[in-house]
């Protein structure tokens, strides 16, 4: 992991700012991004989010099943397995 050298404080309310630096190197934008937030030991780690397919990971023709996507080639592969 590359530490970037940016600090910033939280606030009352628990926002933080991303400097536009890093989201213009991340080519984030305000209104189309999001971003997935994980936990590993002691670090929070922010990722841009990309919804893919639970099974095979693909990004295209993607459909949403509850909480899981699935893209129409694998949704093709699990009807016809149970028919």
């Amino acid at each position: 992991m590359k530490s970037t050298g940016i600090v910033r404080k939280i606030d009352e309310v628990g926002r933080m700012v991303i400097p536009m630096e890093l989201r213009r190197t991340m080519n984030l934008t305000e209104k189309d991004d999001a971003l997935e937030i994980f936990t590993d030991g002691d670090m929070i780690v922010l990722k841009k989010y990309n919804p893919s397919c639970i099974f095979c990971k693909e990004m295209e023709d993607i459909k949403e099943f509850g909480s899981v996507k699935v893209c129409k080639a694998c949704a093709d592969m699990l009807y016809k397995s149970f028919n």
